[in-house]
């Protein structure tokens, strides 16, 4: 269900790292290197920006931390210019590359700020409706060592015995204490054994004889039948919104190819690329 494409993840984990800082109402100076202000709004940039490690800090240290490295970077910068290093030519490759991946970013996050709950419920609803209908069982089992221990809680039950209180004194399995329940599932998610028995009976109905597996002797009732039943809607929402995200960026993506159009000159490179880009 919803599977992203390598691309347009990739994509919007670039477009996550470099998060936009929501600056501050008052744009107070809060330190001084020389005559060079720091304001608060660097700061909040700083901090936007630092690396994972970094980010899982408590607040107050991830504060100090980001004012650290921005007076560090402030320091060795001046250096740098005194140097000229601004001029050479690879730094102005480099800038010029910082400048178009930031403008990349930018546009990302106005276009997914944009995105309505309404399209998102949407994209959800599109996915439920494509989903094939899928029968599911709700059982419950009592687990025994050996045939004849099965059998005798057949016979309780065959005489009025109730299965859930059987399945809290008999059973071994782990969910004796939910009176056997093991829930709802569906084909593929329990042993062959178990798994054709329980499909086998009829709402209401338990084996009349013991089911061998690997785990020892069951005695299966079936509570109920029904259609799978799709995830609920605020339980997946965040991953539809990624995906709603990762299809809009394809399609900002192909409208931008239909107005420039990309030549790659390497024969081998372009079929790379085409493979690579295919899936978008």
């Amino acid at each position: 269900m919803f599977r992203p494409t390598f691309i347009a993840a990739a994509a919007l984990a670039v477009a996550v790292s470099f998060q936009a800082p929501a600056f501050a109402q008052t744009d107070a100076v809060i330190a001084k290197i020389g005559t060079v202000e720091i304001r608060q709004s660097d700061l909040d940039t700083a901090i936007a920006n630092l690396s994972q490690q970094y980010q899982q800090l408590p607040e107050d240290q991830r504060k100090v931390a980001a004012l650290s490295q921005l007076i560090d970077i402030k320091l060795v910068a001046k250096k740098a210019e005194a140097a000229g290093l601004q001029n050479a030519d690879d730094f102005k490759k480099r800038m010029a590359y910082l400048q178009e991946r930031e403008l990349h970013n930018a546009y990302l996050r106005d276009q997914f700020d944009k995105l309505k709950p309404e399209e998102v419920k949407a994209r959800y609803d599109k996915e439920v409706a494509a989903m094939p209908k899928e029968e599911e069982v709700h059982a419950r089992h009592i687990l025994v060592k050996t045939e004849d221990e099965a059998k005798e809680i057949i016979k309780q039950l065959d005489a009025g015995k109730d299965f859930i209180e059987l399945a809290k004194e008999k059973s071994e399995d782990t969910s004796k204490s939910d009176g056997g329940d093991l829930g709802y599932f569906t084909k593929g998610r329990m042993v062959p054994e178990f798994e054709q028995a329980a499909f086998a009976l009829e709402k209401g109905a338990y084996t009349k004889t013991p089911v061998q597996s690997q785990f020892g002797w069951h005695v299966i009732k079936v509570e109920d039948k029904r259609d799978a039943q799709p995830p609920a809607f605020d339980q997946v929402e965040p991953q539809v919104r990624q995906i709603v995200m990762q299809e809009k960026y394809t399609q900002i993506i192909d409208d931008a190819k239909k107005d420039q159009k990309v030549e790659i000159m390497d024969e081998a490179t372009r079929k790379a690329y085409e493979e690579l880009t295919k899936g978008e």
